[in-house]
């Protein structure tokens, strides 16, 4: 597993102090509230202050002192250290966990490989199968487990193929 989790992307800078509006890519922003750390292209940063909600918050970094420095990380992708973000609830995952594992029937047959996880309401798990692409969402009684550890998705046959296109 990566030590490293992409969790925002930077948007524009805010103010003239350097402070950055970066758009939430975890559940909310204040996933965030508790990060001292943060990578930004090739370079850490310690946080100063994070402050927001919902999609979306606003960053101070130390080193970033102005409008001009904020607006050269502008579109970039926000990396936090996964031991600094908070505990996951019981049967969450990170996607960056979910991409790449074997998606298996409960008899054990192979569909596919997730290659993307499109975060909604009701998931949609994009895989790469042996015939091409497939996508499904993560409707009540699809998934039946996850083993992020071994790399596999169990997935429920008969209601697989109800869901996925």
């Amino acid at each position: 597993m990566d030590d490293k989790l992409t969790v925002a992307t930077v948007l524009k800078p805010q103010g003239i102090r350097g402070e950055i509006k970066v758009k939430v890519l975890c559940d909310c922003a204040e996933d965030l509230f508790d990060v001292e750390r943060l990578v930004i292209g090739d370079t850490e940063y310690e946080v100063m202050n994070v402050r927001g909600q919902g999609d979306f918050a606003y960053i101070s970094l130390k080193g970033v002192f102005d409008r001009n420095a904020a607006e050269l990380l502008r579109g970039l992708d926000v990396l936090a250290y996964r031991e600094e973000l908070p505990e996951l609830p019981e049967g969450t995952y990170y996607i960056a966990d979910l991409t790449g594992c074997k998606v298996l029937t409960e008899k054990g047959g192979f569909v596919g490989e997730v290659v993307a996880v499109t975060p909604a309401h009701t998931d949609v798990y994009e895989l790469k199968t042996p015939s091409g692409t497939l996508a499904f969402a993560a409707a009540e009684g699809v998934i039946e487990t996850v083993d992020v550890e071994n790399r596999t998705i169990t997935v429920n046959e008969k209601r697989f193929k109800e869901v996925s296109v």
